[in-house]
């Protein structure tokens, strides 16, 4: 596929525009095939980055890690959060790895609450609440996500069976559920800083994150 190559495509509950992307990660510029999606509802939009095997590596069980957006860390590097460093490292997996998939969510921006009631429950955690109850404070689900924009496009990718780059037990469920069958989990785990420290206990701790 040429670099500058576009095409445009249906899918069942959803379209997608197809080019490649060049990234350049610690070790070089890789190319990726990316898409793009959209769902049904108009702010479900998903960017996937796909590294295709070749020959014999073809029919290899995809590494995919589903991740939610976040403007503060994956844009700003935020030191509140750890997902820019998650990000940066799926990457730098996924592009060394036959059938590695990247499915980007932006408008799972703060656990699926949206920017604005983000940097809400951030200013609850400023006068002491952990993430869990921050949300809670400012009328907001603890973790709002839902998975089926995800799970249509790895069926539609025909990867029905996926090794899942994730810490978090109710995002594997979530997907067996919608039908994908997750063979494997592979964790995730990055650095603490002090100011991510108490928002990655509270995952451990009260969201059952394998920390």
């Amino acid at each position: 596929m040429a670099v500058d190559a576009i095409t445009s495509y249906k899918v069942d509950v959803a379209w997608a525009a197809q080019t490649v992307l060049p990234m350049e990660l610690k070790d070089g510029i890789h190319h990726l095939e990316a898409r793009a999606y959209q769902g049904a509802a108009a702010e479900q939009q998903a960017l996937v980055l796909i590294n295709r095997g070749k020959g014999p590596e073809a029919g290899a069980v995809p590494l995919v890690r589903v991740h939610s957006g976040c403007v503060t860390g994956d844009v700003f590097h935020s030191l509140r959060c750890d997902c820019y460093l998650q990000l940066q490292a799926a990457l730098e997996r996924i592009v060394h790895t036959p059938n590695g998939v990247l499915i980007y969510l932006p408008y799972q921006e703060g656990r699926g609450i949206g920017l604005v009631d983000k940097i809400r429950a951030y200013a609850m955690q400023d006068r002491g609440a952990d993430t869990v109850e921050a949300n809670i404070q400012v009328g907001a689900p603890v973790d709002g996500r839902e998975y089926g924009l995800a799970a249509h496009i790895l069926k539609e990718l025909d990867f029905n069976q996926v090794r899942l780059l994730t810490n978090n037990p109710v995002k594997i469920e979530a997907l067996q559920n919608l039908g994908i069958e997750v063979i494997e989990r592979e964790e995730l785990v990055t650095p603490v800083n002090r100011y991510n420290r108490r928002y990655i206990e509270t995952k451990r701790i009260r969201m059952a994150h394998e920390l």
